[in-house]
């Protein structure tokens, strides 16, 4: 069982981190400033939706093969790269309609995209592969499950602070409305940006 102590600590180191802006919330701006309020909410969802497959991944150990192996991190953060770059190639050069909002893409692919997003990035994997074992205790139980209930924690938290940003840029996103071109810009340097940023994360 987790100590009590030890687990209000990793809350309150939890939090500390996911009040800062990251990739994730950067990418969730982009799409609540892109479609609106329900987008970004649906990329919210979908991050998290993909934190899951990392909690998993931690609890299993293949962050740690991930970490250890040239090859599949290498795999793993080109396809992420690839995939962020595609977006924001996209975004400025998809068709659109002065004056009109860009047609809006099904709620599901925009939740899928959430997924794929945090799921093709390494720094995550290394993120908890760093963060969580730092509270496990090997005498309290099996790591395997105080990771997944750590993991779970910090999900929570960061989907709390995932829904404040989707929300507060759907609200912006609605008042200038009108300024359609930039909004789609805005999100093109944004998933650039994040493709750039995840092809210089480096291993050690």
């Amino acid at each position: 069982m987790i100590s009590p102590t030890t687990y209000v600590f990793f809350v309150s180191a939890s939090l500390v981190l996911v009040l800062i802006p990251g990739p994730n919330h950067l990418y969730i701006t982009a799409r609540g400033l892109a479609q609106g309020r329900s987008a970004g909410l649906a990329s919210a969802f979908g991050v998290e939706a993909g934190t899951l497959v990392h909690i998993v991944a931690a609890a299993a150990g293949l962050s740690y093969v991930i970490s250890q192996s040239a090859t599949l991190f290498a795999l793993v953060k080109w396809a992420g790269v690839a995939y962020l770059i595609y977006l924001g190639i996209r975004a400025f050069t998809g068709k659109q309609e002065e004056g009109r909002t860009p047609p809006p893409q099904p709620l599901r692919k925009v939740f899928l995209e959430g997924v794929l997003v945090n799921v093709l990035n390494p720094k995550v994997a290394l993120f908890f592969l760093a963060f969580l074992p730092q509270f496990v205790d090997p005498g309290a139980g099996s790591p395997a499950l105080q990771v997944v209930v750590f993991g779970l924690t910090l999900l929570l938290l960061g989907l709390l602070s995932d829904i404040v940003y989707a929300c507060a840029a759907g609200a912006l996103g609605t008042r200038i409305s009108r300024q359609t071109r930039a909004l789609w810009y805005v999100s093109g340097v944004v998933y650039l940006g994040l493709g750039v940023a995840t092809a210089f994360t480096g291993r050690k």
